[in-house]
């Protein structure tokens, strides 16, 4: 069984985002939880509050779930729209700023295969 819950048009890089989820991908949702608490990112609050969302979603589609059994099993990070701005620069110039946002997509799945799962299988042994 699995659950996605998605944040979208965070006021954040994608690229400072992307750290901290790198932190919490495939682990257990109260240990997710706990990093995620303990971070000191700005973006750290708003991902525990998405996956407390995803974790929702999934008591609300099953009943008799057990959420100690729950895994981070994807957790990923698009890029947004950008919000373009002009910021003043000497001898009448004008420089471009580039305000980026971010669009977060978590999985949460009690299936602890699907986490890291390959598609190509085991690689072929190097021979010389």
């Amino acid at each position: 069984m699995e659950a996605t819950a998605t944040l979208k048009y965070l006021k954040m890089s994608p690229q400072k985002v992307r750290l901290v989820v790198d932190l919490v991908r495939g682990k257990k949702v109260e240990e997710a939880l706990q990093i995620l608490r303990f971070t000191k990112k700005t973006c750290a609050k708003d991902l525990e509050k998405l996956v407390r969302s995803a974790v929702a979603n999934a008591e609300g589609k099953e009943a008799n779930l057990d959420t100690d059994e729950l895994v981070v099993s994807k957790i990923y990070v698009n890029e947004g729209p950008r919000e373009k701005r002009i910021q003043p620069a000497p001898m009448g110039r004008a420089y471009r700023i580039q305000k980026r946002q971010a669009h977060v997509t978590v999985h949460v799945s009690d299936d602890v295969k699907a986490v890291n799962e390959r598609s190509g299988g085991k690689s072929p042994a190097r021979s010389k």
